[in-house]
């Protein structure tokens, strides 16, 4: 009866991974579905925002006023006149300044506001606030008390006098450098500066004389440093006086101990002789390398060997060519003459007598040239050697001078440099002097400050603008974060994308009043029946040759609606003039003998075990649905199931009936399920939605996997319409309008 050839592995999946891909419309789905949530703390956030917003601060004025900032114009001193040097940290230095604690300080001083406008910064706590507006009051008194350090507890009891002076005027100074906002306008030189107080007349009043404190601080920041300047340029310039006297007189004791007067011009002209020495050096080295070749193969051959002939130097001498010549010719005369005479013919001894003569000559030609070439490599031997002990006493003495020179150099140099840094130095002390009583602050107010006329901190807009944007994100942030924990199986999408499985159907949630194992006997138009319906129409369509005739109801936890799922689907069967068999196999925790009001004495347990001969078989009163009951709970159900009798059983009904559905017990905890799938030709699992999760649905169906059964698909059991997207709510009340309608949808 099994199908094995549909093995399931299941491949959960985390629906918040990044793979997973969530599009926005996913995001919606999940905000719709939790749209209560998101309402109510919507509202809650909202509405606490903007009462906190409006509430928690007091009246505040700001006044602001203009100021122009400029740097002080450099003379050029190449004539170019006088111009700005662009200075990207001049604004924020004076931004800093203007807000300093020494600014704030001569305000306070001005205005007396320690003593005069004591009361005003350290107001009396009023008694009289409810327990909420103390509440709301609670984060200022906070910050105040750790930014601001009021005096001492007596302060905030309204004692109008200070631990001391010197506190309160640095703490009053301290509360008005946090009241001031300096706003830069862009592109400009020019800065608005504003300051918040809760008093308006007391915010002008500040804000003009944080304008008069800030030129001041400029002028003696610039008087101080300019005297101060002074005072170190002209010790400086002391130092540097010294120190140039005593480095002159250093150069010129060296000058006279070393002779350097014409140490420059001696320095010129040694590049010069080494250049000379060394050409020279290089053409005698080469002569006596020529010389020492031909001496050496004069002494290779000897002076009578013909092979110096083939040595340059005397084959192109002119007496030795000449002498070869007449040789030449001699033995020429003698060769004719031998044609004609005697060997003792006196022309013939003649002729001889001058060959012999000619050969004494060459012979004496050639020790002439030899010894001439002999004196000529001693001489060029003896000029490389001169020659380069001259190269090497100029080099030294080259070395001498250049170290000479450079102690020189670095003398003159020390003394060139110490005279330009004091020349440098009483200049820049002149002209300060000059220009010291002269000193002008580049700051000019375009815009005196403004006395305020409205509150500056209330902005309705503002504060609901922003409640609502922290709500909508306390809101929505919340439903995501919900969601995410919320790891339940809720719709069919989580069924088909997580485990790759065909979704028979969706039963949504019933009324209160309304019995989901009767809603085909007595609502027969509801929507849960025409859901059922529409899950037989899956099981039908389930396989391409026949419909499945054994099918396994089961779940992976119990209370999932497994039961009522066998039951009501089996009704839907009976309905098409089917004969419909139902086995209740849950022989730990039956019910439908109770819910269709039969004996349970006898049943699938008697049956299996031999027990009994009666008929265990139950037909439902006039209707085409027959019951096989568990029977007494035995103590070992899984050995019953796993006998041959259940098999013989399932065979016989076969014959006879057109389907038989089993109601089984949860698989993920117990057995029966498991083995029974591998008996029937398909099996339905129902899943509860929001019920079951998504580790028990995986750990079930791995379970499931290692017996091979044949998964028809999975029926979602007790939807909410409401919380499982559109299409479903759609659905929901499409089916719904025709329940109240009293038509079933095809009918219209």
């Amino acid at each position: 009866m099994n199908s094995p050839e549909y093995p399931f592995s299941p491949q959960p999946v985390d629906p918040f991974a990044p793979d997973q891909g969530l599009t926005l419309r996913d995001y919606l789905q999940i905000l719709n579905k939790r749209r209560m949530t998101v309402l109510t703390v919507f509202c809650i956030v909202f509405t606490v925002s903007v009462i906190l917003g409006m509430k928690k601060d007091a009246p505040l004025y700001t006044s602001v006023s203009t100021i122009l900032m400029e740097r002080n114009l450099i003379n050029s001193n190449a004539g170019l006149g006088m111009f700005y040097v662009w200075d990207p940290e001049f604004l924020p230095t004076q931004t800093e300044i203007i807000k300093s604690k020494k600014v704030a300080q001569r305000v306070v001083d001005q205005l007396e506001l320690g003593t005069k406008y004591y009361n005003h910064f350290f107001p009396k706590q009023n008694q009289d606030d409810s327990w909420l507006t103390n509440l709301i009051k609670l984060p200022g008194k906070i910050f105040t008390s750790v930014f601001h350090h009021a005096p001492n507890d007596g302060q905030n009891t309204g004692d109008p006098k200070p631990a001391s002076e010197q506190r309160t005027r640095d703490i009053i100074a301290d509360m008005v450098r946090t009241s001031i906002e300096l706003e830069p306008v862009k592109e400009t030189r020019v800065v608005n500066i504003k300051y918040t107080d809760a008093n308006p007349t007391v915010a002008k009043m500040v804000n003009d004389a944080l304008v008069k404190a800030y030129i001041d601080e400029t002028l003696d920041i610039k008087l101080n440093s300019t005297q101060q300047s002074l005072r170190w340029m002209t010790s400086k310039a002391d130092q540097e006086r010294k120190k140039l006297e005593e480095a002159e007189g250093n150069l010129q004791k060296y000058m006279r101990e070393h002779n350097l007067v014409t140490l420059e011009d001696r320095l010129a002209v040694y590049p010069e002789k080494l250049t000379q020495f060394s050409t020279e050096l290089s053409t005698a080295e080469s002569k006596r390398k020529e010389l020492d070749a031909i001496h050496a193969q004069i002494a290779r051959f000897g002076i009578t060997d013909q092979s110096l002939e083939a040595i340059p130097i005397f084959s192109q001498n002119a007496t030795l060519q000449s002498l070869r010549d007449q040789i030449l010719k001699a033995d020429q005369r003698i060769k004719e003459l031998s044609k004609k005479y005697g060997a003792k013919h006196p022309l013939m001894i003649k002729a001889m007598d001058d060959r012999e003569v000619l050969s004494k000559e060459k012979a004496s030609e050639i020790k002439r040239i030899t010894e001439s070439i002999a004196q000529d490599y001693e001489l060029a031997k003896s000029r490389e050697e001169n020659l380069r002990d001259l190269l090497n006493t100029t080099k030294e003495e080259l070395l001498d001078v250049n170290e000479r020179f450079i102690q020189y150099s670095i003398m003159k140099r020390e003394v060139e440099s110490s005279r330009a840094l004091y020349e440098a130095l009483t200049s820049t002390i002149k002209k300060a002097s000059v220009t010291e009583e002269t000193q002008n602050v580049n700051i000019w107010v375009m815009r005196e400050a403004s006395l305020p006329d409205s509150p500056s901190n209330q902005r309705p807009r503002r504060t609901v603008l922003i409640g609502f944007i922290l709500a909508l994100a306390a809101a929505v942030g919340l439903a995501l974060l919900v969601e995410y924990f919320d790891n339940t199986i809720k719709t069919s999408d989580d069924i088909e994308k997580r485990y790759q499985l065909t979704v028979l159907g969706a039963i949504f949630e019933t009324r209160k009043n309304e019995a989901i194992e009767q809603v085909i006997e007595e609502n027969s138009q509801s929507p849960a029946a025409e859901s059922y319906r529409m899950i037989r129409s899956s099981l039908l369509l389930s396989s391409a040759d026949h419909p499945p005739r054994t099918i396994l109801i089961t779940s992976m936890t119990a209370q999932e609606g497994k039961t009522s799922t066998a039951l009501n689907l089996a009704r839907t069967m009976a309905q098409m003039a089917n004969k419909v068999l139902i086995i209740d196999a849950d022989m730990r925790k039956p019910r439908i003998h109770s819910l269709l009001n039969l004996p349970n004495n006898t049943g699938l347990s008697t049956y299996l075990s031999g027990n009994t001969d009666e008929k265990i078989v139950h037909r439902v009163p006039d209707k085409n649905i027959y019951i096989i009951p568990s029977g007494p709970i035995p103590p070992n159900p899984v050995e019953l199931i796993s006998s041959h009798r259940m098999i013989i059983l399932l065979e016989d009904m076969g014959r006879e009936y057109d389907f038989i559905f089993i109601d089984s017990p949860p698989i993920i905890h117990l057995a029966d399920g498991l083995i029974l799938s591998t008996l029937v030709d398909g099996t339905v699992l129902v899943a509860r939605a929001g019920r079951v999760t998504t580790d028990i649905f995986t750990a079930g169906l791995k379970k499931l996997n290692d017996f091979k059964p044949h998964i028809l698909g999975v029926v979602l059991n007790g939807m909410n319409a409401r919380l499982t997207g559109s299409h479903s709510y759609y659905y929901y009340h499409y089916k719904s309008h025709y329940r109240e309608e009293g038509q079933h949808p095809e009918q219209r």
